[in-house]
Formats: C-alpha cells, structure tokens, sequence
C-alpha cells in the first residue's frame, strides 16, 4: 500500500514512516507542507491513504484535506489527520472538510493501525 505523510516535522514523518511499516504500507511519498502534499500528489502513483498534520507553514493540513476533497481524481484516497488539535472543535472541522479519520498525537501504533484498518473497511 501507498502512503503520503503531509508534516512539518521530519521527525514526526519518520515515525509515520516506522508506523505505517508495521501497518502493510510498503510505499511512501513525504511532504512538508499542504502545498508541498499537492504536488507530490500530481508527480506520483495515487497513495491508499494519507496523513496530514494541521499546524504547517504555506498550506495547513485541513486546507490540504479541503483541497483533495475538491478534487474528484482524488476521491479514492483516503485522508487521516494526525495531529496534536485534541478539540472537539478541531475534530469537527477536520472531519467536516473532508478527513476520514482523526488520530491525535501524541499516538500508539495501535491507534494508528486501527485508524488504517477502519479507512480499508469503509473503502471496500
């Protein structure tokens, strides 16, 4: 499976990385930033899920989300924000434009596993 990881943080990616591993993702394409997401979506292979941060320089991760949900080619990918926003509010907005699911940080990799395996049952 193919995976985008949309974060600022290089460490916050390689843990992703580590996670999504252990999860059958064996395909990993990285962005910085929302904007930098959308075009590493237009120049690879279409990603199975993926997983954005909020807070990011240039473009932010629901801006991101609300960006491919316009998107119809885009429509078959999955969207997990993994993100430190712990609100009901910010859960709200995040699902509202358009995320599948809502994974806060600090996460186990059994939260995330579960997070994947519930965006693969709704997708099939």
């Amino acid at each position: 499976m193919r995976a985008l990881i949309v974060d600022d943080s290089r460490a916050m990616r390689m843990i992703l990385r580590r996670a999504l591993l252990e999860c059958g993702f064996d395909e990993f394409t990285e962005a910085g930033n929302g904007a930098e997401g959308l075009t590493a979506l237009e120049s690879a292979p279409l990603p199975d899920v993926a997983f954005v941060d909020w807070n990011m320089p240039v473009m932010s991760g629901v801006e991101f989300v609300r960006a491919v949900r316009g998107e119809r080619c885009y429509e078959a990918m999955s969207l997990i924000m993994v993100t430190s926003e712990t609100s009901s509010e910010s859960i709200d907005a995040a699902l509202a434009a358009g995320a599948d699911e809502y994974v806060m940080k600090p996460f186990t990799p059994q939260v995330l596993a579960d997070k994947v395996a519930l965006v693969r049952a709704s997708a099939t």
